[in-house]
């Protein structure tokens, strides 16, 4: 069992994870108005994204996702135009 956590341990360490780990509770410590949310503070200390992040881009992939549609939609009405225009002049 020792032998286990002790490879564990060294894993953690050799990976930079106890070091992050230090640095972001350190942080944490150091900040004179604590933090509301405690959890969001350490994951934007280790570079992720917060709540407010990942609500605002699936906002703004909704939105990216209507209007492809939207242009999608268009393109095709020019197409069948180009091609209802093709068949008056007899282009095939």
């Amino acid at each position: 069992m020792d032998q286990t956590k002790e490879a564990f341990r060294k894993y953690l360490e050799n990976n930079g994870i106890i070091d992050a780990l230090t640095k972001v509770l350190v942080g944490l410590y150091e900040e004179s108005e604590k933090p509301e949310n405690p959890l969001d503070f350490i994951k934007q200390f280790l570079g992720g994204p917060s709540e407010i992040d990942i609500e605002a881009l699936k906002a703004e992939n909704e939105e990216l996702r209507r209007k492809v549609e939207d242009l999608e939609s268009e393109l095709a009405q020019y197409k069948q135009n180009e091609s209802d225009e093709n068949e008056l002049r007899g282009d095939d």
